[in-house]
């Protein structure tokens, strides 16, 4: 069985009251559940920036391309752009790439809690694929083929039953 790893690191001063203002800041923002969810962008993107530190001291075209790919195919940088520009990337933009955020921002879900509840729901697909993750990278090409199904507005009267 395979060891699961953590994903994330906790911050060294875990009660900073401007690091937990900001934080909640960015929950009510993109509609997050937990802290973890922060922690986990915030990982995500000190590795990219850490492999863009390297690059830049080590001046390797090919590995620099690899990465300016990936983040272009991703959403996180336009074409053209360099490794300064993966510097200046912030966690918004990690957190801008997600599914549950996509979806807000397309008008198929009303609130964010709306688009999270049609993702875990299954009621999302990206080509035909159902995806339950709201924490999705949704890469450049998919965006587009992001699709909503099988929901029905609920009745307003809960206790109302019209069968007979």
């Amino acid at each position: 069985m395979r060891k699961t790893r953590k994903k994330f690191k906790n911050p060294r001063m875990s009660w900073n009251s401007e690091e937990i203002g900001a934080r909640k800041d960015l929950i009510r923002e993109f509609g997050l559940r937990r802290r973890k969810e922060i922690l986990i962008a915030q990982e995500v993107l000190r590795n990219f920036r850490r492999r863009a530190r390297e690059l830049i001291a080590e001046q390797d075209e090919e590995k620099t391309k690899v990465l300016l790919d990936k983040l272009v195919k991703i959403g996180l940088l336009e074409k053209g752009q360099g490794l300064d520009d993966v510097l200046a990337l912030s966690v918004n933009d990690i957190l801008g790439r997600r599914l549950q955020t996509i979806v807000l921002k397309r008008g198929l879900a009303t609130t964010s809690k709306q688009a999270r509840q049609f993702i875990t729901h299954g009621h999302v697909t990206i080509n035909k694929r159902a995806i339950q993750s709201p924490s999705y990278i949704v890469q450049s090409a998919e965006e587009a083929k992001i699709i909503v199904h099988d929901v029905q507005p609920q009745s307003q009267n809960k206790g109302d039953n019209n069968e007979g």
